[in-house]
């Protein structure tokens, strides 16, 4: 989506941006990388920037292109001690926290392989990214698994894949599609692959006031919020999201969002509806009655089976009576309905009201007609 910029619309959610920009700032560097020589400068201009935000999701953002190296990762200096000894920290805790020994670990952008030979030490079986070549380089001299790519997509095959996680540092905020590489990177996940993303953190630079922090580089300025909606956008889970790093980065952990669960729905279908067969199964045509024409009442006969088998449905509400059940194409009518044209057995489906329908059944019925009544699990007939 990085074209829809020309058209001002966020590249995560597609929505307009606002018209006027938050900041505008003339005469910034072009780029953050490739620093011009002597020879450069009398060509070498400043560039402007605008800052607008998004007015659907929130998500601030440059309206600019992005810059020509925007899929290698350059990382200027190597750690200090005190952010070695806290990457090796965190990267030990994470990869122990969620069972990732041993387990195939995928780092998109991953430079000359700074986080990967981390991520290898803390026990993880590490796969690189990068499209620089010197990078890649880099990496498999120093025995890294590495391959020279940039995920495009969410149709993109990775070499190696599937992958039980993935980690990314401070590398997503310079992508132009955020939510189409995430889901390429989903893609190659095994099932509820978990994530480590990290960006900068923009709740801290408005905090702070941080004007210098804007760079032609970095296309999105991510709040913990918008950060959040990019990742679940994209088809993850947030499990975790706080500032790190004396709160200059925003580090998310992530789930790959799996389908629900719908196994119980399906099973208790299937026993409703040979309970409801195994009660109507011994009463001639039109002997039953339901009671109760709600829209549970409704699907449960449309599921069923067994509309064959009942003379009509009875509900007190006077709108729905006169009128036809949907699908299953039962008269609706009036209590009243029970003795004038009696039953042999009535079935109460009216959802938390069945208690209280139950006996009213009883009270102005006695024992005339055996009464059931629709439970989660199937059928309970209820005594006089």
């Amino acid at each position: 989506m990085a074209e829809a910029m020309a058209d001002g619309c966020c590249r995560v959610c597609g929505e307009g941006l606002h018209p006027e920009p938050l900041l505008h700032y003339r005469g910034m560097p072009g780029a953050a990388q490739n620093l011009p020589t002597e020879a450069d400068l009398a060509n070498n201009r400043g560039a402007d920037l605008a800052l607008y935000q998004c007015a659907g999701c929130g998500l601030v953002q440059l309206d600019a292109e992005p810059v020509p190296y925007y899929k290698e990762v350059i990382r200027a200096a190597a750690f200090s001690p005190e952010m070695g000894g806290f990457r090796r920290e965190q990267l030990d805790k994470w990869v122990a926290g969620y069972g990732l020994q041993g387990k195939k670990v995928l780092e998109p952008g991953c430079g000359h392989g700074e986080y990967l030979a981390l991520l290898q030490k803390a026990g993880a079986q590490v796969h690189g990214l990068e499209w620089a070549e010197a990078g890649v380089s880099a990496c498999r001299g120093a025995g890294l698994s590495a391959e020279q790519d940039y995920v495009e997509g969410r149709d993109q095959t990775i070499a190696d894949a599937p992958f039980a996680a993935f980690a990314c540092f401070n590398f997503m905020e310079h992508w132009p599609d955020p939510v189409a590489t995430l889901r390429g990177i989903a893609r190659n996940l095994e099932p509820g692959g978990i994530g480590l993303v990290e960006v900068p953190n923009f709740d801290m630079i408005l905090s702070q006031g941080l004007f210098s922090e804007f760079i032609s580089d970095h296309l999105f300025y991510f709040t913990r919020e918008t950060l959040a909606f990019t990742l679940q956008r994209a088809g993850f889970e947030l499990v975790s999201c706080r500032p790190i790093w004396y709160d200059y980065i925003l580090s998310a952990v992530v789930r790959r969002r799996e389908p629900l669960p719908v196994a119980l729905l399906e099973q208790r279908r299937e026993a409703i509806g040979h309970s409801l067969r195994d009660f109507v199964v011994g009463y001639g045509p039109a002997q039953v009655a339901i009671w109760g024409a709600g829209h549970q009442a409704l699907a449960v006969l449309a599921l069923a089976g067994i509309a064959d088998k009942i003379a009509y449905v009875v509900d007190s509400a006077p709108f729905k009576q006169g009128r036809y059940t949907p699908a299953s194409h039962l008269p609706i009518a009036p209590p009243r309905r029970l003795e004038e044209e009696p039953v042999e057995a009535i079935i109460v489906m009216a959802a938390s009201y069945s208690d209280e329908v139950a006996r009213i059944i009883r009270k102005r019925h006695g024992d005339r007609f055996r009464v059931a009544v629709l439970r989660d699990y199937g059928l309970e007939e209820v005594g006089v």
